[in-house]
């Protein structure tokens, strides 16, 4: 979701898609995990109620088996995560004006082609509900990951998360909406949003591989210390969920534990359209 990077240069963080300003280049290592340590901040954009929706795939899911694939690639597909009536609904929200904050043209900001839409708060009752559901077992296995890498931990619920980003001054909503048609793509990014980062994001495919659009491949690269990159690439069905590391992960190395970086983005689509629901847990500033 931003402009390409050459394997040397820092991780891009996203900029404000409310300005038309290019993106900037920075560093991302965070000593710690501000607000957290304060504690929970009224008026954390994470308010609203999922009571109503039924997910019971997200509440079966091996989280056993998706922790393991996520230690090996840094990435793994789950089961459908929504029905294909949910898709359709997801998909359609797009064209929706009052439910999102902003709209940014991926070809204007030199971040591929096509436009993804931010959510505005509330968020919608099936967004809000996958982004507090997945999140405590993601939370257990990020705290495995800064454990292996001497790094700050996470609360144990995304309402806590959600009050520790608005503590730090992150407080609009991250989740996304993106729309690909013919010949549109994006380059390889991070979504890195500000100083809270929580390390793990979600994508989930809303439409049918092969019926509704060609091409359009999930693409994954892992830069290894002194190593070539590692290319991985997915294609998720209908309703499958990506889970990735969105900016590291740790590896076994000589030493105990190595971090690499991981950036991800989408080749392009040949025909018809793709709709992508982006989960992201940290807010933005």
């Amino acid at each position: 979701m931003n402009r390409r990077a050459s394997e040397h240069i820092p991780r891009l963080r996203r900029p404000s898609p409310s300005t038309t300003a290019e993106p900037t280049l920075t560093s991302y290592e965070a000593p710690h995990l501000p607000g957290i340590e304060e504690g929970r901040a009224p008026g954390a954009p994470d308010a609203g109620t999922d009571d109503t929706i039924d997910l019971p795939a997200v509440d079966s899911l091996d989280w056993s088996a998706l922790t393991a694939a996520l230690d090996a690639e840094g990435v793994a597909v789950t089961p459908p995560l929504l029905s294909p009536r949910a898709c359709e609904e997801v998909r359609a929200l797009f064209d929706r004006d009052d439910v999102f904050r902003s709209t940014v043209d991926m070809g204007r900001h030199r971040f591929g082609s096509g436009r993804y839409r931010y959510f505005a708060a509330p968020l919608p009752p099936v967004v809000l509900a996958l982004r507090r559901r997945l999140y405590p077992p993601l939370a257990r296995i990020a705290n495995q990951w800064a454990e292996r890498l001497d790094g700050p931990r996470f609360p144990g619920t995304h309402e806590e998360l959600a009050a520790a980003c608005a503590a730090a001054g992150q407080l609009r909503p991250t989740p996304l909406l993106l729309r690909y048609g013919a010949g549109d793509y994006n380059c390889l990014h991070q979504d890195v949003y500000g100083e809270l980062t929580f390390p793990l994001q979600v994508a989930v495919m809303l439409d049918r591989p092969d019926v509704d659009f060609t091409g359009g491949e999930s693409v994954f690269v892992e830069q290894r210390p002194r190593a070539q990159s590692r290319p991985v690439v997915k294609r998720p069905a209908q309703g499958q969920g990506l889970i990735f590391a969105v900016h590291g992960r740790p590896v076994p190395s000589a030493r105990g534990w190595s971090r690499v970086v991981l950036r991800h983005g989408v080749s392009a689509v040949h025909e018809g359209r793709r709709h992508v629901l982006g989960v992201i847990f940290h807010d933005a500033p």
